[in-house]
């Protein structure tokens, strides 16, 4: 570990895997739709939610992929990463209430670039709600 608590890209293996969990409240979906604009009624109005295909209402998807950034950003590679890019697949509604656990694992080093690519899966308890990839730079004894 490095001086921020996180890995340098030396440091880092294929293989290596970090989780973070979060419980998403009501008060994080009225937040995120606040802070984001969106204000789609399946998050917000449990009477227009119960009329969809989710009878009931759902959290944010980018609410529910945010929790990947913070297992990125506080747990692998850690402080001081920065994100690059993110490719995601929502494969099932979060509701509030719900805790998601976001998991990464280094895929795969870029040493040119100093990048890494980490496959990333959001779960809520056995079901996988969100897959993908990140694509991030992280810190580095080197400089430059």
């Amino acid at each position: 570990m490095n001086a921020l608590n996180g890995y340098d890209f030396e440091d880092l293996q294929p293989g290596m895997q970090a989780s973070f969990a979060k419980t998403i409240t009501e008060a994080d979906i009225t937040v995120f739709a606040g802070a984001s604009g969106d204000r789609n009624a399946i998050h917000l109005d449990e009477d227009f939610a119960q009329a969809t295909p989710f009878k009931g209402r759902i959290a944010h998807g980018m609410l529910t992929a945010g929790v990947i950034s913070a297992a990125i950003a506080g747990h692998l590679p850690g402080p001081g990463t920065v994100y690059l890019g993110q490719n995601l697949r929502f494969k099932a509604p979060v509701r509030p209430g719900d805790t998601v656990q976001a998991t990464v694992t280094v895929k795969e080093l870029f040493a040119d670039k100093r990048r890494v690519t980490l496959a990333t899966v959001c779960t809520v308890g056995d079901k996988v709600v969100i897959d993908g990839d990140a694509l991030v730079l992280p810190t580095s004894r080197q400089q430059g």
